[in-house]
């Protein structure tokens, strides 16, 4: 079992003292101590204390080595009650959120008021199975998509549902809401990765439970037009396959720097 090596990262990780683990569990500080060199085990009831305290599963707890491998994310939990505004007939509102109100929208995402004060519009020929929302992009990391262009996501509901190689509108507490093309390593390391279709930005990674809202891009509004001249293509698919076999190369680096 992992469990003395878990509870001292992750007491460890939220900045808790061994005395203030001890007091949560109503046992003297020397017992947290002997749990976390493997001197003793917790009874079932400091266990489940344990679990609630730090938000984990008894099975990670207890099997899985976090410090290595990152915490296990829950791919089936709903991400959230999505708040949704309708027009006079109770018709679905596509809701914009331009480039400049993107900060307020981690704040304001769940408040009814907030998200009727945003633009709202309707799109034809979209299916009514899905929940829409659009987002203003900024920047060139996703060319040849430019800033001002608006992306139309599809609300998904699941983290399982991201399928690599997938471009999508991603609500996080960690970078914000971003538009990238994802990378689903969730099952192995908690994960995300974050690829730009313009090749000067870096890939990047994100916690899966940092993540709040997905949007999977199903459609976009743009005054730019493609200029024929214009070398910026999007991602081929050999593109794709070469960036998930660099980021599998770039997993196994890091697990090996870690061991």
């Amino acid at each position: 079992m992992l469990l003395a090596k878990n509870l001292r990262y992750l007491r460890s990780e939220v900045g808790m003292t061994q005395s203030e683990l001890a007091e949560k569990l109503g046992v003297q500080r020397s017992m947290i101590s002997a749990y976390e060199d493997g001197r003793s085990e917790p009874k079932l009831s400091a266990l489940e204390v344990i679990t609630g305290t730090f938000g984990i599963s008894l099975d990670e707890l207890l099997h899985h080595n976090i410090q290595e491998k990152g915490r296990k994310v829950n791919q089936q939990k709903q991400i959230k009650i999505l708040t949704i505004a309708v027009d006079d007939s109770d018709k679905e509102n596509i809701t914009m959120v331009p480039q400049k109100a993107s900060a307020g929208y981690l704040n304001g995402f769940a408040d009814p008021e907030y998200m009727e004060s945003l633009p709202q519009f309707h799109l034809p020929n979209l299916s009514k199975n899905n929940t829409y929302r659009a987002f203003e992009l900024s920047g060139d990391s996703m060319l040849p998509l430019v800033a001002g262009t608006i992306v139309i996501g599809a609300y998904i509901e699941q983290l399982s549902h991201i399928q690599s190689g997938k471009t999508y509108v991603l609500v996080t507490s960690s970078e914000g809401v971003v538009y990238k093309r994802v990378f689903n390593y969730l099952e192995e390391n908690g994960k995300l990765f974050m690829v730009s279709d313009n090749e000067h930005y870096k890939p990047y990674e994100v916690k899966g439970e940092d993540v709040l809202e997905i949007w999977e891009a199903r459609a976009f509004i743009s005054t730019d037009f493609p200029n024929p001249k214009d070398k910026s293509q999007p991602v081929s698919l050999d593109d794709i396959s070469n960036m998930i076999l660099d980021l599998k190369a770039e997993i196994t680096r890091i697990g090996e720097k870690q061991g």
